[in-house]
């Protein structure tokens, strides 16, 4: 015990990790965590996906409420819920002491800024007249929207990728820079261009319907062929216009799920993901947003998807912010997840990242990838859950006694992000380049088969479909049954024009 003591008076909390203690916050703890010691040397650990670092004595920043917020924005990054919270606790005249003091320095105008910005609250203090302006979010750490907004009050330029009612952060993390060098726009137009528009006119057909029936066997559900063709036309649309406001949302909804089920609004009722693990007795993954707080948010949402993509945030950031952004608002009592997964592509091919009429399915990686699929939502929801107070009745009926509207609008996407460029990264390895790879190789395989035995196309198709069924070769049950008139020679060489990789299944 004395030990443990002494290990603790060895180390201080500092940044948001201090104030958290100091304000009694209740938090989705920051993805970095700052201590500084008394005695002892720069260290780094991970835990749990959150950074602890210990800083020698000397970055020790003070004792007071401007100090650790400083030692924050300067070592832990710029936590937007965290910066709400603690806003709501705070002195105002705690607050405005430390901005007086310093009212030119860049940290206190940063703070002066996401004060009034994250309160809506204005200080009794007069605009700036002098000093340059500054960049509230460091471009080489977040991703920015440019050209920013300039505002005068504070000198700051604005280059949040949201706004109040909405605004996720995402860090450019070694991941995300490594990915960003790969070029998978690039990468995706080169294997495209290795084939004839007419083959990549087959391959896009396939590509639709396996996209539509991955997204919903995610969610273990088999489609009628009606819903099955209608998705797959809202697919075809997805280069072409913006699904990302309210009419096209709810008309999205209208037509993926099945009739009962139609919202014509956003919901009025408190929605959640759960699992029932024995009689009456309900694990609950994830709790949305209040009905009140919805409207808010969303309306925040579709004007953070509009910044982002006037401000050129690339577009699978874009794509993460927004596509997760709505899976966690959970808008609509059904079909979210479709939506969510629809997203994506909408706003990948209204960016320019896939090439012009090219789908890649993005959920058949993720129905490969279940675990990957489940921790990019886990992510955040294992952070939320124990935040939010509610109770559970016997039908059902679940009710949030607590204030949770600041968890959902200032999320951290990064890992979320970090995700689906993975996602992506083997959809274009895998299902685009493996499907026309197949097709390519099926046309040669019916040429070579044609100029073997001069047979019908369906016969050649029959053929071919046989022996993939039986890794390369025509058995003897079939060959009886449909091949009786051909020889043996015949046979083999048939057989040895098949012999190329499948399909992804």
């Amino acid at each position: 015990m004395a030990k443990h003591r002494q290990n603790q008076s060895l180390y201080r909390l500092a940044g948001y990790a201090a104030l958290i203690e100091q304000y009694d916050l209740d938090v989705i703890p920051n993805w970095h965590t700052s201590m500084v010691t008394i005695r002892g040397t720069h260290r780094i650990d991970s835990l749990g996906g959150i950074i602890k670092e210990v800083y020698p004595f000397r970055y020790w920043p003070g004792e007071t409420l401007g100090d650790h917020l400083e030692f924050a924005l300067k070592y832990d990054g710029t936590n937007l819920a965290i910066l709400a919270s603690l806003f709501q606790k705070v002195s105002e005249d705690d607050f405005l002491d430390y901005v007086c003091s310093k009212p030119t320095g860049k940290y206190a105008r940063r703070l002066w800024f996401f004060y009034e910005f994250l309160t809506g609250k204005i200080l009794p203090l007069d605009d700036l007249n002098r000093g340059n302006y500054i960049d509230l979010l460091e471009s080489d750490a977040y991703y920015t929207v440019e050209p920013a907004h300039k505002v005068r009050r504070q000198r700051i330029n604005n280059n949040l990728p949201g706004e109040r009612r909405f605004c996720p952060t995402i860090r450019r993390t070694d991941i995300l820079r490594d990915f960003e060098t790969k070029e998978l726009h690039t990468r995706c137009q080169q294997v495209v261009s290795r084939y004839a528009p007419e083959l990549l006119k087959r391959a896009l057909s396939y590509l639709y319907t396996k996209e539509t029936k991955s997204s919903y066997e995610i969610e273990r559900i088999t489609p009628s062929s009606t819903r099955t063709e209608r998705f797959i036309a809202l697919l075809q649309l997805a280069e072409q216009e913006d699904f990302c406001r309210k009419p096209r949302l709810i008309d999205l909804q209208n037509r993926i799920v099945d009739v009962r089920f139609q919202d014509p609004d956003y919901r009025m009722t408190q929605n959640y993901v759960g699992q029932t693990v024995a009689w009456q007795r309900e694990h609950i993954h994830f709790v949305a947003p209040k009905p009140d707080d919805l409207a808010g948010l969303m309306e925040g949402f579709i004007a953070t998807h509009k910044r982002m993509e006037a401000g050129a945030v690339p577009p699978v950031i874009q794509a993460a912010a927004i596509a997760y952004g709505f899976v966690f608002l959970h808008p609509f009592e059904d079909g979210n997840g479709r939506i969510h997964r629809f997203l994506i592509h909408n706003i990948l091919a209204r960016r320019g990242f896939t090439p012009e009429s090219v789908m890649f399915p993005i959920s058949a990686v993720m129905l490969k990838n279940p675990s990957d699929y489940d921790a990019s939502l886990d992510a955040f929801s294992r952070l939320l859950m124990p935040l939010v107070e509610y109770t559970l009745e016997q039908d059902g009926r679940l009710t949030v006694h607590n204030d949770t509207a600041i968890w959902y609008r200032y999320i951290d996407l990064t890992t979320q992000a970090e995700a689906l460029f993975r996602f992506i990264d083997q959809t274009i390895d895998t299902e685009l380049a493996d499907e026309l790879a197949f097709l390519a190789n099926y046309d040669a395989a019916k040429r070579a088969i044609q100029n073997t035995v001069d047979m019908p196309d369906r016969q050649i198709d029959l053929f071919i479909r046989f022996c993939l069924q039986n890794n390369g070769r025509l058995s003897a049950r079939k060959r009886a049954s449909q091949f009786d008139h051909l020889t043996d020679e015949e046979i083999d060489a048939m057989e040895q024009a098949v012999q190329f990789p499948e399909r992804s299944s």
